[in-house]
């Protein structure tokens, strides 16, 4: 299958630290991959990385084309959300503005992709005149994803978007996630700290220790992997 994203030998710096030390990485068209591993392990770092938002060395390829890591692209332009851990909601607009402004590279699309949001996300379509601020923590986090997907996307990236919620909307919020992905093809790259319910909605995973790739394939083989089970999802 045809690669959407590829990184080649990429390492990611914060000022003059090395925090990323030059891994490899890939996404295929249409596929959902998965960087598990704990605190501190450039998870977050190499989704930055990713989008232009620390300085990189390397090869990053996004629709077979090599992107320039000075800044010159607009990371929205070509094809790539990112839902940065945190939501990111703008809590003194309405969910109604917040999506507009999330649809502001495809203007005359803005409404009917506001509406197909609103399918996807139905507490959404009741709470559009409400501010950001007032949502409940799933609800923002419905937000976050679906502002990002008003852009009409080639790649989500997500950042730990199970954090802070309850179980039972971590759920609800996953499998949107995967029906979205399945009706747009929308590829996905996602951080998640759970595990189980991220390697059963994933095709692939790297595992990440401390900036280096130490482990990778197919989601199954990490499930059924009794070292990655032990030390990463509590079995």
């Amino acid at each position: 299958m045809a690669l959407i994203l590829e990184l080649r030998a990429v390492k990611a710096f914060y000022g003059r630290s090395e925090v990323v030390h030059g891994i490899d990485l890939a996404v295929e068209e249409g596929g959902m991959t998965v960087l598990l591993g704990a605190n501190g392990a450039g998870k977050t770092t190499t989704l930055r990385a990713i989008c232009g938002m620390v300085r990189t060395e390397g090869e990053i390829t996004f629709a077979g084309k090599r992107l320039d890591r000075r800044g010159t692209e607009d990371i929205a332009a070509l094809g790539v959300a990112h839902v940065p851990e945190g939501r990111g909601t703008f809590i003194g607009l309405t969910v109604e503005e917040n999506l507009r402004l999330g649809g502001y590279t495809r203007p005359r699309q803005a409404r009917a992709n506001m509406e197909r949001m609103f399918g996807y996300f139905p507490i959404l379509s009741q709470r559009r005149k409400q501010q950001g601020g007032a949502l409940s923590g799933g609800e923002q986090q419905m937000l976050a994803i679906a502002r990002a997907l008003m852009m009409e996307p080639r790649l989500l990236v997500l950042d730990e978007p199970s954090f802070g919620l309850a179980p039972r909307v971590v759920e609800d919020i996953f499998k949107i996630v995967a029906r979205i992905r399945n009706e747009e093809r929308v590829s996905v790259l996602l951080v998640e700290q759970n595990a189980n319910l991220a390697l059963e909605l994933a095709d692939h995973a790297y595992l990440l220790e401390t900036g280096y790739v130490v482990a990778s394939g197919s989601a199954r083989s990490f499930a059924d992997d009794p070292q990655i089970r032990r030390s990463y999802l509590g079995y």
